[in-house]
């Protein structure tokens, strides 16, 4: 792994997200910061993928189930070579192919289309199970924000992979604190996430989401799990990397001004 690499292929992921949502004039910024490192380590260094063939059979799969947080996943599919970059500055216009959430008819190299929370983790269990059935080797990753396991959706989503001993299930909680109002605690309190998991079944790891090393680690220790789903709760901060932004909840679906994209653009830097 080329910690240094990623690193800087997360910070001009973070710069995409800023720029496109600071174009669009709507977007959910918040949320798709916290998740850079995550995203980027699955898409720059871990999934068997093709860039030049999407739908390869073979591949493994990603579901964004935290929908929302679409421009992390269109930064990384276009910096991974999906689709032409300056694409990205089309983010929720009238015509664009890149809508609020990802549109897996529209945007190559989306495997799910997702918006509703609780739905994307559901459909990543069935992918599972299916390639499982199909006695297929590939895996499934999926990405949760910890106000969608408020979601009833989810947790019968947990339940069922716990069941059918999914263990090319890799599934991520972008553990950042907060969701659209508020503290996740003083919302609806989905803690203590890791014994839930842990009672339905699966193998769980609780890890610092921004650090590439124990992502990496949490990821290794989960493939080696036998029988199991696994969950990696990531402790992240909403927001990260652009100071205005950092454990605000306000932040969760607000635009930057062009005067604070350019703020931020220089703390990327």
């Amino acid at each position: 792994m080329n910690e240094q690499m990623l690193k800087e292929q997360a910070k001009k992921i973070r710069k995409d997200i800023v720029a496109m949502i600071g174009q669009a004039k709507s977007g959910h910024p918040g949320g798709s910061l916290s998740a850079a490192e995550i995203v980027t380590y699955l898409y720059f260094e871990e999934m068997k993928i093709d860039p030049a063939n999407p739908k390869w059979e073979e591949r493994d799969r990603f579901v964004l189930s935290k929908g929302h947080a679409a421009p992390v996943l269109y930064a990384a599919l276009a910096n991974k070579g999906y689709f032409p970059a300056e694409e990205l500055s089309t983010l929720r216009k009238i015509g664009s192919h890149l809508q609020g959430h990802p549109d897996m008819n529209k945007v190559p190299g989306v495997d799910m289309s997702t918006g509703s929370l609780g739905t994307g983790i559901s459909v990543a269990v069935g992918m599972a199970l299916a390639l499982q059935m199909d006695q297929k080797d590939n895996y499934v990753y999926a990405l949760l924000g910890d106000g969608e396991l408020q979601e009833g959706q989810v947790w019968e989503a947990a339940m069922a992979a716990g069941q059918y001993k999914l263990d090319h299930l890799i599934a991520f909680v972008d553990n950042n604190g907060l969701q659209i109002d508020g503290n996740i605690d003083d919302v609806m309190s989905p803690n203590p996430v890791d014994q839930k998991f842990a009672a339905f079944g699966w193998h769980v790891q609780v890890i610092d989401g921004h650090d590439f090393q124990q992502i990496a680690d949490a990821v290794a220790a989960a493939k080696a799990e036998q029988g199991k789903p696994s969950v990696i709760i990531a402790k992240t901060v909403k927001g990260k990397g652009v100071s205005y932004m950092e454990n605000q909840a306000g932040w969760h679906g607000s635009a930057p001004s062009e005067e604070q994209v350019a703020q931020a653009m220089s703390e990327l830097n």
